[in-house]
């Protein structure tokens, strides 16, 4: 299954957690799970549980004027939430305390950092279960996926940053003589990240975790619709022992955002989203030459040639267009196939499609559930007209699901997994990302002819190839216009890789190695070992 793939990649560390923090964590974990139970049958306006921000290591009181929104079930179009507005006195309390944290957590050592990540990923691990169904709960996406996917790749970037926290440093360069001169990798101060709502607990972690390795200090603001997990993980960073301040959670929507990309005292924003809010986030930024690093969105190919195995290919489109209900900044959505496998390809694509088990994404059966709201629903409803109208045949798909069984989901955002055929390059289904389970399938008859065409794109966020011959996949890979690539598999993201785009699907890169870079700042020192010249013709001593 796509689940077990997922998990066999995210393979957990074996590693031990002392037994008084997981008694603590146990006990934590069995009350998240309660909370869960009454959040999933919330449904009256006046008993809808509130959500605050989390600043200098509490949940804080809003302002008065504060602005406040309905967080609405993916799966019932009920309410579930009220969001409490963080404004932007709150936004600079924030800031403030994460300034006064950072004096400390900066001046403690690599390894006294990596500690306190490891502890924090011990009680992910311990929590998995109660945070996936939080998750689910928040952005609809599949139980089945959840518990597999998200916490666990937020466990592997704090565990892997924990490992990378005591080896950052600079180089030492001797020059001429007995002088020398030697780098610093020093933080870069007060982050602010913003994440996007599909993956809200693996994007808080991929942020705050090189962040905090570097010595930094984060504050987060989750995407409006999925607010509470950042918030669970700020608790158990709290927990894990980093100072209050270090990393902070700030709820809202846009005016928040903008209030930390232009905050003063802000030094990095990292941003996750879609490219018109990135390209305003990014002009926020510039306004104060903040470093920033921008993950966008894409509509990426994946092109399968003639001596793939087709099973294997037709697995990678189904989870680079199905996996999350299609909502995956990196999905495959332009499906190229070569024209003398494209009919049996098609034939099992569309078999196995109608055969994904659409329903409750609380039920571990099921393997699509809804899209995250009402607009999100409305403009994918929009894109499949717009297909039909451009004269695009839809094969599969292409309504509104009502899931049987179970009249509580009856106002829910289901959307039945969606195929095209017989498009053309310049459709607007092919050309413009759509942010939902829609493929469209494309046959091409030359390796020319289809990198140029995989190519033709403002986006550049990733790319994939099915192929038995090696040669060509290195060959085809090398020409991809992409910043992630994938040879005969789809949508990996291992943490030490990184990730990030080319063209207008980003600027920069997270996870691995490079998100080190993206967090620290170097300084140059040049030491003199000998006497210093004077070059002054006036033969005045030094």
């Amino acid at each position: 299954s796509t689940g077990a793939r997922r998990s066999a990649m995210h393979a957990m560390h074996p590693v031990g957690t002392a037994m008084v923090l997981a008694r603590t964590a146990s006990r934590t974990a069995s009350s998240l799970m309660s909370r869960c139970r009454q959040i999933s049958s919330s449904g009256n306006v006046g008993s809808l549980r509130s959500l605050r921000s989390f600043i200098d290591g509490k949940a804080v009181e809003p302002s008065v004027d504060a602005e406040t929104s309905i967080k609405v079930s993916p799966s019932t179009g009920s309410p579930r939430l009220l969001l409490e507005h963080a404004s932007r006195a709150d936004v600079d309390r924030a800031v403030k305390a994460a300034l006064k944290a950072g004096a400390v957590w900066a001046a403690k050592s690599g390894l006294e950092r990596a500690a306190v990540l490891r502890r924090a990923a011990d009680t992910l691990r311990e929590q998995n279960d109660a945070l996936a169904m939080l998750e689910t709960l928040d952005t609809g996406r599949a139980l089945s996926e959840t518990l597999v996917v998200d916490i666990v790749s937020a466990y592997d970037a704090l565990y892997y940053y924990a490992g990378v926290a005591p080896t950052i440093a600079g180089q030492h360069i001797s020059l001429a003589g007995d002088s020398f001169a030697y780098t610093r990798r020093e933080p870069v101060g007060v982050c602010a990240g913003i994440g996007a709502w599909n993956y809200p607990i693996q994007g808080a972690a991929w942020k705050a975790a090189p962040a905090l390795a570097c010595g930094n200090t984060m504050v987060f603001k989750p995407a409006e619709d999925t607010p509470q997990t950042a918030l669970e993980l700020a608790r158990i960073f709290k927990d894990a022992g980093l100072p209050d301040g270090a990393f902070n959670v700030v709820l809202g929507g846009g005016k928040v955002g903008e209030a930390l990309a232009s905050h003063p005292d802000v030094a990095k924003v990292s941003f996750t989203g879609s490219c018109r809010t990135g390209k305003q986030v990014f002009r926020t930024a510039a306004d104060s030459l903040k470093k920033v690093t921008m993950e966008l969105g894409g509509k990426s190919p994946l092109v399968v040639f003639e001596d793939a195995d087709l099973d294997a290919a037709i697995v990678g489109a189904l989870v680079g267009n199905f996996y999350s209900t299609g909502q995956v900044c990196s999905n495959g959505t332009r499906v190229f196939v070569q024209r003398s496998i494209v009919d049996s390809f098609i034939d099992k694509l569309v078999h196995l499609t109608e055969r994904l088990r659409i329903g409750d994404p609380l039920d571990k059966a099921t393997e699509v559930g809804p899209l995250i709201n009402e607009t999100q629903l409305k403009k994918v409803e929009e894109y499949v007209a717009i297909g039909l109208a451009e004269g695009a045949q839809l094969i599969c798909g292409g309504k509104r699901v009502r899931p049987a069984g179970n009249a509580d989901l009856a106002n829910g955002f289901f959307y039945a997994p969606t195929i095209f055929t017989h498009c053309t390059d310049g459709m607007r289904i092919v050309r413009e990302e759509i942010f939902g389970p829609v493929m469209a399938v494309l046959p091409f008859d030359t390796e020319e002819e289809v990198i140029a065409r995989a190519n033709d794109t403002p986006y550049g966020l990733a790319a994939g190839i099915f192929t038995k011959d090696l040669n060509r996949a290195h060959r085809v890979v090398a020409r991809f216009q992409a910043g992630v690539c994938w040879v005969n598999n789809f949508n990996l993201a291992p943490v030490e890789l990184p990730w990030g785009g080319h063209k207008q699907s980003g600027v920069g890169f997270e996870n691995g190695l490079a998100a080190v870079e993206q967090y620290t700042k170097l300084k140059t020192v040049i030491v003199e070992g000998g006497r210093i010249q004077n070059p002054f013709a006036s033969g005045a001593t030094s």
